[in-house]
């Protein structure tokens, strides 16, 4: 029965160095999100919408307080009777004057239909930027961004190792309901695991690419294909020898209350979206959240064999019923201290949502590990079917490069 030993032996070890990376990226983020930018390269960002989010005034509100020079702000819908479209003309009327925004259009995409809207929104915009537009920018109508939060996003593009940059969101609970606090824990944990290292995935709803690499990798062409922005422009990206790099700064408040039946179908289509578009990601995910799982509870029950001295006591030395006995306890410590690393990290980078997020930051470390079983439950939930509803809208998805868009459901 040795190979228990030595199994229980290599997951601590890996369990410990796993714990390193998240330390890492902890030092990463803390070190890199107060820096000043200073470069401006000439920018559009495009924000899709469709419909009224959440503290949709306050968030659109934030794109207009850029401190950035001559950055131009471009809304798009799919359609003039989207409500959004109404109160975008609104705001833009009301709080262009002090903005820095050199340019300010709310324009009107149509409907797509062999890729998702959101991606014919954006490009829409696409084909209507001018030569001397050096960043595109995206983000998502349902966050609020800090000022320096453009200046920070387009900073890493001036490397050219860099082919694309990208924050992430921080989902903020409007209400301290369960499935509000598992959704903040959930995409915590995702979100820890961006730092300086080749294996970032790019968020659509905050990232930004250069223009020559936006044509270079012909992102025009994939985009018109599938229902994911940010999947497919890392795929592209990364095939073309290029990283994606995280930006601390750019990790962004998404305000949110939800229910268990929209967490679960917000979490299943993110999770099929993924294993679609990029199932080595899917598979990492799924894989590791086992592994989690497996560790701390596969853990536990050996060690109440041990401790009852079952028929592991002619089988082991005194040795290795300690290796067996810390399983757990290591499993257990690491999960209670990734989750204070992150919540150290998101007090610091959204100091003034501090206070809204005590609940959120006490639920994360106390059920650490009650979020790892719930996260591999929508990860197993995505592992069959090709159907997702987003917004509203009915896609099928059949690759990574082919959707179809079944019905409009708005």
């Amino acid at each position: 029965m040795d190979w228990y030993y030595y199994i229980a032996l290599a997951a601590i070890i890996f369990q410990l160095l796993f714990l390193l990376q998240t330390y890492n990226n902890h030092r990463y983020a803390l070190k890199k999100y107060r820096k000043k930018r200073w470069y401006r390269p000439q920018t559009v960002l495009i924000i899709p919408c469709k419909g009224l989010d959440s503290a949709f005034e306050e968030n659109i509100t934030s794109f207009f307080n850029q401190d950035y020079e001559n950055y131009s702000l471009w809304f798009v819908v799919s359609d003039e009777s989207d409500p959004a479209y109404a109160e975008l003309i609104k705001l833009k009327d009301r709080l262009r004057k002090d903005s820095k925004a050199r340019d300010v259009k709310v324009l009107v995409a149509g409907q797509g239909q062999s890729c998702s809207q959101k991606n014919r929104n954006l490009l829409y915009c696409y084909e209507r930027i001018g030569d001397d537009i050096d960043v595109l920018a995206f983000a998502d109508s349902d966050i609020c961004v800090k000022s320096n939060w453009l200046s920070h996003l387009v900073y890493p593009l001036r490397k050219s190792k860099n082919g694309a940059a990208s924050g992430y969101r921080w989902f903020v609970p409007e209400k301290n309901n369960i499935a509000s606090l598992a959704l903040s824990a959930l995409n915590a944990k995702v979100a820890q695991l961006l730092g300086n290292t080749r294996f970032n995935q790019a968020w659509g709803g905050s990232m930004a690419i250069r223009t020559d690499v936006f044509h270079q990798v012909g992102l025009d062409k994939i985009w018109s294909k599938t229902l994911s922005d940010d999947l497919s422009l890392s795929r592209a990206v990364k095939k073309a020898g290029m990283k994606v790099a995280f930006v601390p700064a750019c990790l962004v408040a998404s305000y949110e209350s939800t229910t268990w039946q929209k967490l679960f179908e917000f979490a299943r289509r993110q999770f099929l979206i993924t294993r679609v578009a990029a199932l080595g990601t899917w598979l990492f995910g799924l894989f590791s959240s086992i592994y989690s799982v497996l560790g701390l509870w596969g853990g536990i029950f050996i060690a109440w064999l041990v401790i009852r001295g079952s028929w592991f006591d002619p089988q082991f030395t005194s040795q290795e019923k300690t290796i067996l006995l810390a399983l757990p306890i290591v499993f257990l410590g690491s999960q209670i201290i990734r989750a204070i690393l992150r919540q150290r990290t998101i007090r610091k980078l959204l100091e003034k949502d501090r206070h809204k997020m005590k609940s959120a930051c006490l639920a994360d470390i106390l059920f650490s590990w009650a979020w790892s079983l719930v996260l591999l439950f929508f990860i197993l939930s995505s592992a069959f079917g090709n159907i997702v509803c987003w917004r509203g809208i009915r896609y099928k998805l059949l690759g990574p490069t082919k959707t179809i868009l079944l019905d409009d459901q708005a």
